[in-house]
C-alpha cells in the first residue's frame, strides 16, 4: 500500500489520483446529498431544540434561525447549567453571560456549527473519505437518509449524517474512531421547518426589555485578516488541510483598551478543522506543554521562544501532535 508520504507527494503535485482516493460506488449520490445539507443550513428558516454529547457529557441547547433575503439571523440558548445566549446576524456574534453581566462581540470567521456543519465548496472531500449513501432513519419526526464518510487515513475520524429527506437540512450528526465507536453526537429532539418565527424570538433573554446594558461589561474581540507572520512556519502538514484564515484576534475591554492579541489559524480538510493559537508569554510565566482529549476534541500544547502554542481539533491526537510539532520559530 503506499505510504502517507508517497500518497501527499502525489496530492501536493497534482500529478495524478492515488488509488486509495478513488470514488467508492454511490460517491457522487453521497456529496450531492451533503451539498443540499450545505445549502439548507443557509437558505432555511427553522427553530429546534438538540443535544450534544461527548462522552457521560451532555448538554441541551435551543436555536431559532431566519434567513431573510440574504441575511441570517440566529439564536443559540444553552439550557443546561450557566445561562449562556449566542446571537449572531450574518458574521457578527454576541456571547451573553448573564451571570457575570458580560457581552463578548466578535466575528465568528470561518467557524461553523450545528447544522450548518459543511461548507458550500465540497471540492475534494471524495479524496480524504469514502463517501457512502446508507439507509433511512426516524428523527425528531422526520424521515431522513444516511450519509456516512469514512476516513482513507488515520489522520482524521470519521462523520455520519442524517439529512431530512424533503428540505436538505441535517437533523443529526455522528463522530466515530478508527474502530468504530462513536467519540461524540449531535441531533435534534424538537424542530420546526420553514414556521413563521415572532423577530422577540432572536432577542436576548436576560438583558432588560429597554434595551439597556447598565452594570454589563462589553468585550469586543475583533479579527484582522494577515498574512502568515513571517516569524513562523509549518513543517509537518496533514494530508488535506488546507489554511482557511490566518488573522490577529485582538481583545479590547469595556474601555477600548487592548488586553491581549493571539495569532490564529485555522486549517480544514474540508469537514475536520484545526485551530492554531500563538501568543506571547509573560516573562514570569513558563508556559504549558501536553496532549490531551476530551471525546473528539484533542489539544496540544507547546512552548516556542517564549510563546504558548496551542493546536486543537476535531481529529486524532496524533494528528494534533504531529501538527504541533511542526510548528517552530522561522530560522530557528
Amino acid at each position: 500500500m503506499m505510504s502517507r508520504i508517497a500518497a501527499w507527494i502525489w496530492l501536493f503535485l497534482g500529478l495524478a489520483q492515488p488509488v486509495w482516493a478513488q470514488a467508492v460506488p454511490g460517491q457522487q449520490e453521497g456529496l450531492q446529498w451533503l451539498q443540499r445539507v450545505a445549502v439548507a443550513a443557509q437558505k432555511l428558516s427553522y427553530s429546534g431544540t438538540f443535544v450534544y454529547r461527548n462522552g457521560a457529557q451532555s448538554e441541551t441547547s435551543r436555536i431559532v434561525h431566519v434567513a431573510n433575503n440574504g441575511v441570517q439571523s440566529e439564536k443559540l440558548e444553552v439550557l443546561d447549567g450557566s445561562p449562556r445566549e449566542v446571537i449572531r446576524r450574518n458574521d457578527e456574534v454576541r456571547c451573553y453571560l448573564p451571570e457575570k453581566q458580560l457581552i463578548i462581540i466578535e466575528q465568528r470567521g470561518s467557524r461553523r456549527a450545528f447544522p450548518a456543519l459543511l461548507p458550500l465548496s465540497l471540492a475534494g472531500l471524495g479524496n480524504y473519505y469514502a463517501i457512502r449513501k446508507g439507509g433511512s432513519a426516524r428523527i425528531a419526526g422526520f424521515d431522513s437518509q444516511t450519509i456516512r464518510l469514512e476516513p482513507r487515513d488515520g489522520w482524521r475520524y470519521g462523520h455520519q449524517f442524517w439529512v431530512e429527506q424533503q428540505s436538505g437540512l441535517l437533523l443529526k450528526a455522528e463522530l466515530f474512531d478508527a474502530r468504530g465507536e462513536m467519540l461524540e453526537s449531535i441531533a435534534f429532539t424538537e424542530l420546526r421547518i420553514g414556521d413563521p418565527i415572532d423577530p422577540d424570538a432572536l432577542k436576548p433573554s436576560h438583558v432588560p426589555a429597554s434595551g439597556s446594558k447598565e452594570g454589563w461589561q462589553v468585550r469586543q474581540a475583533r479579527l484582522r485578516e494577515i498574512r502568515d507572520p513571517a516569524a513562523w512556519q509549518f513543517r509537518a502538514e496533514l494530508p488535506g488541510f488546507r489554511r482557511q484564515a490566518a488573522m490577529v484576534r485582538s481583545i479590547f475591554d469595556g474601555k477600548g483598551e487592548n488586553t491581549r492579541e493571539v495569532l490564529h489559524w485555522v486549517f480544514s480538510d474540508g469537514l475536520a478543522a484545526l485551530s492554531v493559537f500563538i501568543s506571547p508569554l509573560p516573562p514570569t510565566e513558563g508556559g504549558e506543554t501536553g496532549l490531551h482529549s476530551l471525546g473528539a476534541i484533542s489539544v496540544a500544547k507547546r512552548v516556542v521562544d517564549g510563546h504558548q502554542v496551542v493546536v486543537m481539533g476535531d481529529v486524532p491526537p496524533d494528528s494534533v501532535r504531529h501538527f504541533a510539532d511542526g510548528i517552530g520559530a522561522r530560522g530557528k
